[in-house]
């Protein structure tokens, strides 16, 4: 972002171009496959103004682009056509066989499922860290790891990292440090700011912010990004101009959206608490000191996604699910609606009984993304509900 500008004020007029829109205040949709250009397109294609197709780039694509950009303050910013486009294109690009890849345990569900099933297919090593050894980075990454992925805060039981220990620790052996900062958002995290070289947002939650869209993006240098444009065009993972278009669209309100999401956050974590039927509530931050002075380091704010232990276990979890009048029961997160799910259910549903208690993931585990509601009419649902079981 230009200096002395915040985010509210540059996703309103970070990437305007009304010179090349007609005038238009709102950039239109470039709802096209292919595009006319001078017959010598090696020539104009220098000038930055001449487009080949779409799969390519794309306009309305390169808006949200910028201010995707323009947010985690990095040098470039690719557009995807999911998170897990992002990611899996990522890799392909950054990797080849015999490479290792470090990655702790607590990773989305389809993320694992990445590193587990394909990226071994094609002779690529991954080193799992466990969550004690998460906090000795310069134990785990070693010589011969060429990526670090890290996702901070993580889920489902949105636990805090350290991105600059990791970074220091990648940056010792020549390895990149990739942070998923979905959770989080460029409003409440930065990795890029603290060493990271990479950072991947699916941006169908926070950075759409509306349930409508499935998206994914990656910030970071040029000179890492243009090894994944190859990749990217040949994958064919790029994102579809409409869907480009309602991702700048709810881009201009993520700011305020989540200033509400940390207030719902903090103050339904709290509450929540206390109650008799819960027996733990996951918060960024909440899981002991050393957390709380990580997030206080690297965070602005702590989202608007906790987790419910209950006390009656799986029986009690599905009552409350059942019980929900507001709060809708549905996977994914950070639209304006609250939603509720429980992970062994969707983001994890493929680990086993065995896995998911390794990760200390409770199998009555309810995971809750808070929406913009009121928070007095969100915490009446959620206490009725919890009454019931």
């Amino acid at each position: 972002m230009p200096e002395g500008i915040r985010p509210g004020t540059f996703l309103q007029h970070g990437a305007r171009r009304p010179e090349r829109n007609a005038g238009a205040v709102v950039p239109p949709l470039y709802q096209t496959s292919t595009y006319h250009y001078p017959a010598a397109f090696s020539e104009a294609a220098g000038s930055g103004e001449v487009h080949l197709y779409t799969r390519m780039d794309n306009p309305t694509v390169e808006v949200a682009a910028e201010l995707v950009r323009g947010l985690e303050g990095g040098e470039g910013a690719r557009l995807f056509s999911s998170g897990m486009g992002a990611a899996s294109t990522t890799l392909f690009a950054l990797l080849k066989a015999g490479d290792e890849v470090v990655a702790l345990e607590d990773l989305y569900g389809g993320t694992l499922d990445l590193f587990r099933e394909t990226l071994p297919r094609f002779g690529v090593q991954v080193r799992w860290v466990t969550e004690t050894a998460r906090l000795d980075p310069s134990e785990v990454v070693t010589a011969r790891t060429r990526v670090v992925w890290l996702e901070t805060p993580s889920g489902p039981l949105l636990r805090v990292h350290d991105i600059r220990a990791w970074a220091d620790a990648a940056d010792r052996v020549g390895a990149l440090l990739v942070v998923d900062s979905t959770f989080a958002t460029p409003i409440n995290q930065r990795p890029l700011a603290h060493g990271a070289d990479l950072v991947i947002h699916s941006a169908t939650k926070y950075l759409g912010g509306h349930s409508d869209l499935v998206a994914g993006a990656l910030v970071g240098p040029s000179r890492i990004l243009d090894r994944v444009d190859s990749v990217h065009a040949t994958l064919g993972s790029a994102l579809d101009p409409f869907a480009g278009f309602l991702l700048a669209r709810g881009l201009r309100t993520l700011e305020l959206r989540v200033a509400r999401h940390n207030d719902n956050g903090r103050r339904i974590a709290q509450e929540l608490g206390a109650h008799p039927s819960v027996d733990r509530v996951y918060y960024p931050g909440r899981t002991g000191p050393d957390d709380e002075a990580i997030a206080s380091r690297q965070m602005t704010g702590r989202g608007g996604v906790l987790s419910l232990a209950l006390k009656g276990g799986p029986a009690a979890a599905e009552k409350f699910l059942r019980n929900l009048r507001l709060v809708h029961v549905a996977s994914s997160f950070g639209g304006v609606e609250s939603l509720a799910s429980l992970p062994r259910e969707t983001s994890h549903r493929h680990l086993s009984d065995a896995e998911l208690a390794r990760r200390e993931i409770p199998p009555g585990l309810v995971r809750l993304s808070l929406g913009i509601e009121d928070a007095d009419d969100l915490l009446h649902d959620l206490t009725q509900a919890l009454g019931r079981v």
